[in-house]
């Protein structure tokens, strides 16, 4: 029951018929706002580690890797659920949907267990890969261990929330995301420095915040699922891995995965080139990661809406939705960057003074803010051509372009502009680098519209 109103699978999902812009702002306005919701929470979380002293920021910043790969198999597999689940529906396959549902949470179990023996034998080698200093070392593996361990509460919570982003139930997966995200932001400083009786816990206090707010998120989305989702039955019984299924999911998961592992390669080696200036480059390239945050969530939320529906219209064959879908996602994608670009042209002073900049770090962070939002002209259309890409099963379209902007083209430019001797000329290589990637997407964004949405029938 949903609004008073008992929908059964074989009547038509809204995503095939609501008019497109209310459809679209319906089903991304509520993501976009639990993303934002998580973009403070990121900053939120890092000024409370922060206070415990230097080496528990770094212990954080040195689990980075693991945590982003867990997202990254997280996320990319609930990006393949979302596209090959949407498009089911749209196809009325409704026993393929539900195949898929059940397959991806049997992947997401799986996925956790993995990590989750990783933490137990592996977190404090990982450490000690990286650093030598007792205290870093110990809150790092403090902090990763119990992350690891408790995984099942960040895969689960991507997974379910999923399936309600490909039912086209977006203001559920809000609910729950920005439920888990308060939660965390609540317990930080209780579980931290030992508020109201409960002892001080540090770094592992911020990691058990944490997986609370993830386990939280997965069990009222688990709810949602149950008693608010019904274009999908969770059925488990006599259930076996589907070896077909699973193939279809990885397919458009496998490279969103590769997508944001190549994120984290890239982030290492411009850290590398920037230490060469000097560590103060490194904490403006830092400062800069969580800002723009605050300007590409939204356009993730606005990502999160689209795909279910061009998955869902594709697999409907309705050439008109799609198309009409795209050209408003590209438009409110643009207009967002564009926001942010002006914010970061104005006023770069003032938004690396929340990050209590130095007068040494105003002066290189001012015009590395200014230099590389310059990239945020061409970003929105080039974020929303992956995500069409995947939407409709082409994933190695992604990873081609995601590895040629930031493997290709952002580190070598990178490394050849530090030749100059000037740090400020590193910052360019990020506009650079996203000029090379919107021609890709328009060469591929014609490829596809050719040779698959132009071919589409009514």
């Amino acid at each position: 029951m949903e609004n008073g109103i008992e929908i059964t699978p074989p009547k038509e999902n809204k995503m095939g018929v609501m008019p497109i812009n209310r459809l679209l702002l319906s089903m991304s306005v509520p993501m976009m706002l639990s993303m934002l919701v998580q973009a403070l929470y990121n900053i939120v979380d890092s000024i409370f580690v922060a206070q415990i002293g230097e080496n528990a920021l770094a212990g954080i910043s040195l689990a980075f890797p693991v945590q982003n790969l867990m997202i990254a198999v997280g996320a990319g597999t609930g990006v393949g659920i979302n596209a090959l689940l949407s498009r089911s529906l749209g196809e009325k396959k409704f026993a393929r949907a539900n195949a898929t549902a059940v397959n991806g949470i049997f992947l997401a179990l799986l996925s956790s267990l993995a990590f989750a023996v990783f933490g137990l034998v592996g977190a404090e080698a990982f450490f000690r890969l990286q650093t030598n200093i007792p205290e870093i070392v110990g809150y790092g593996r403090d902090y990763l261990w119990v992350c690891m361990v408790f995984s099942f509460g960040l895969f689960g919570q991507i997974t379910f929330e999923r399936l309600l982003q490909s039912t086209g139930r977006t203001f559920y997966s809000m609910i729950t995301q920005a439920t888990g995200a308060i939660i965390n932001i609540i317990l930080d400083p209780i579980l931290i420095f030992g508020y109201f009786g409960l002892p001080k816990m540090g770094l592992a206090g911020a990691a058990i915040a944490t997986v609370i707010g993830q386990i939280a998120a997965m069990l009222l989305a688990i709810y949602f699922n149950l008693r608010k989702n019904h274009d999908i039955t969770l059925a488990f019984k006599n259930y076996r891995p589907n070896g077909k299924i699973i193939g279809r999911i990885y397919t458009v998961g496998v490279p969103s995965i590769l997508m944001v592992a190549i994120g984290s390669i890239m982030v290492y080696g411009l850290n590398n080139i920037l230490l060469a200036f000097t560590a103060t480059a490194t904490a403006v390239f830092g400062a800069y990661f969580r800002l723009q945050s605050f300007v590409f969530m939204p356009i993730f939320g606005l990502n999160q809406g689209m795909i279910p529906i061009l998955a869902y219209n594709y697999g409907a064959k309705r050439k008109e939705r799609m198309v009409k879908t795209i050209r408003l996602s590209v438009f409110y994608a643009v207009v967002l960057m564009l926001a942010g670009l002006a914010v970061f042209q104005l006023i770069p002073d003032k938004l690396l003074l929340i990050f209590n900049a130095s007068p040494g770090m105003l002066d290189l962070g001012i015009p590395a803010l200014r230099t590389i939002s310059l990239s945020f002209i061409f970003a929105g259309f080039c974020v929303i051509a992956v995500s069409v890409f995947q939407a409709l099963g082409n994933g190695l379209l992604s990873l081609i372009v995601s590895v040629a902007r930031q493997l290709v083209v952002l580190l070598p430019v990178a490394f050849l502009l530090s030749r100059t001797g000037s740090v400020n000329a590193v910052w360019w290589a990020f506009p650079i680098a996203e000029l090379v990637s919107v021609a890709f997407c328009a060469y591929f964004m014609k490829r596809v519209y050719d040779r698959e949405i132009k071919l589409l029938e009514r």
